[in-house]
This record gives structure tokens, C-alpha cells and sequence, in this order.
């Protein structure tokens, strides 16, 4: 019993089996120390519903704005996308939307808006489209009050699920998107991977092909890119591969860590930042 029990440590530690990084948080290699976080005096955020006709039901979302604003003010828009089994509530981890757009230091004031997105993998599903529903009715929802009108910008991030698609929507509306932050996205390299993991993630094999993210890298050109991701992350093989397939990725991250909460919360400050680098101004 001794021999078998290391024999199958040994194989799950090298990624034979699943559940390496069960392993990895046993020993502590999921450990990332949790950032210091400083925020400006919070911005006023809401939160409501709309039916969404893409998504054939009613989604919440927040929006939420930076110090110094409010409605009505003309800014830069960070769509924010949930993980698997979150929503518009949780999109973020370990800080509220309102607290991201307030973190210090920051380059340039964005807001952000949260939306509900379901498991889909923000990829149209029967009766079921995120995809559309965000780039269809939230965000020219969004543009009716002033964020992310021409000639201010739009931009996408996402963990996990949601890193996945703002990939995935970057790749398929690029002249919309001016940005890109994707922590840990949830990048599988072929349809029967990610039928094995999740058989609910994509309608059909021509649908993940369609949506392909490391197929149409190449889209992503010229766009300002963050890609991060823990080495012992599941979807590390994943991320890997379409960082190479991306021309010329404006920044990588390759850290310790691992597909937890501590690792994408270590993340979301940098990321914010990256994008609120690229601001155009009036």
C-alpha cells in the first residue's frame, strides 16, 4: 500500500492523473502571498437587470465608477467577465467592482461593469448567447450613459471562464476592443480535452473550433495584451500554447501558483493597471 500510494503521488505530481493540484495546495505550492491593496475613496456603483433577448432571460450587472465620477461622465469601460459558476456579484475576487476602480496607483479612471454570463463559456449556446448579449446589448447599453463612446476605449478582462472569453470576444469583434487582461484563462487545445472536463462548456466541436482561441491568435495583433497564469495552473499547457500562437503578447506572466482565488486576486491590480494604461483622451 505504501509503494502503490507513492507510486500515485508521484504520477499525479507529474500530471499523469487528475487532481495535481489538489496535491499542489497539500504541499503548499498554490501559496501566492496576498497583495497590499490601496484604494482612493470609493466612486459611487449600481447594480439592476435587463432582459437580455441573446441570453432569453433577465442578467444583473454593476457598474461602478471611479473617484472623482458619476453617471453621466464620459470614460473608459473594463468589462469585466465571471469564472465558471460566478456572476455578475463575483466577477472579481477579493475586492468589489467599485474597489478596482479605485485601487492605487492608476494610471488613467475607467469604470467597470460586471454582467451575468452563465457556464457557457461566454460562447453561444441553444437559446443562449453571452457573447452577443455583451457585445450586442451591454455594451451599447453601457455607451447610452457615456462609457466607452468613441473616442474612449473598451476593454476586456476576464479569470478563469471569463479570461477565456474576453479572449474569445477579442479575437471575434477586434475592432471594438482596444485591451485585453485574461488571468488564468481557461484555455483547453482540443474539443475532446474540453469535453472530458466540462462536456457543458461548448455547444458543439465546430462551435470550440469557431471559438478556438489559439486557431485565431493571430487576430489578436497589435492589441495591448496581458496574459497571466500559474505554472501549476491545469490550464498552464493551454495558456502556454496560445501565448506562442499570439504575435508579439504586449505582457506574459508565468508565475507560482496555481487555478485559486489567491493567484487571480495577486493578479487583478496589475491587470487593471495594464489597461488603464491605454486611455484616449477627448
Amino acid at each position: 500500500m505504501a509503494v502503490g500510494g507513492a507510486t500515485a503521488y508521484e504520477l499525479v505530481d507529474h500530471g499523469v492523473l487528475p487532481g495535481k493540484q489538489r496535491l499542489d495546495e497539500l504541499d503548499g505550492a498554490c501559496s501566492v502571498p496576498a497583495p497590499t491593496l490601496s484604494f482612493a475613496p470609493l466612486g459611487p456603483s449600481f447594480s439592476d437587470q435587463f432582459f437580455s433577448s441573446a441570453r432569453g432571460r433577465s442578467v444583473g450587472y454593476t457598474i461602478a465608477y471611479p473617484p472623482g465620477h458619476q453617471r453621466g461622465d464620459q470614460l473608459s469601460l473594463i468589462v469585466v467577465l465571471h469564472g465558471y459558476g460566478d456572476n455578475h456579484v463575483t466577477a472579481l475576487k477579493g475586492m468589489t467592482p467599485a474597489q478596482a476602480v479605485a485601487l492605487r496607483p492608476q494610471h488613467e479612471p475607467m469604470a467597470i461593469v460586471t454582467v451575468d454570463g452563465g457556464n457557457g463559456y461566454w460562447t453561444p449556446h441553444p437559446h443562449d448567447d453571452p457573447m452577443a448579449m455583451v457585445v450586442e446589448e451591454l455594451i451599447p447599453m453601457c455607451q447610452g450613459l457615456g462609457l466607452g463612446r468613441q473616442p474612449q476605449q473598451i476593454k476586456l478582462m476576464g479569470i478563469s471562464m471569463g479570461g477565456f472569453g474576453a479572449l474569445a470576444i477579442a479575437e471575434s469583434v477586434p475592432h471594438l476592443i482596444h485591451g485585453v487582461a485574461a488571468i488564468s484563462p481557461a484555455i483547453w487545445t482540443t474539443y475532446d480535452q474540453a469535453q472530458e472536463a466540462n462536456p457543458n462548456a461548448f455547444a458543439s466541436r465546430r462551435s470550440f473550433e469557431h471559438y478556438d482561441v489559439i486557431s485565431h491568435a493571430e487576430k489578436l495583433a497589435g492589441l495591448p495584451l496581458r496574459v497571466a497564469v500559474g505554472t501549476d495552473d491545469p490550464f498552464f499547457p493551454g495558456v502556454k500554447t496560445f501565448v506562442q500562437a499570439v504575435p508579439h503578447p504586449e505582457k506574459v506572466v508565468f508565475d507560482s501558483g496555481c487555478h485559486t482565488n489567491s493567484f487571480f486576486l495577486a493578479q487583478e491590480p496589475p491587470s487593471i493597471q495594464f489597461l488603464s494604461r491605454y486611455v484616449v483622451h477627448d
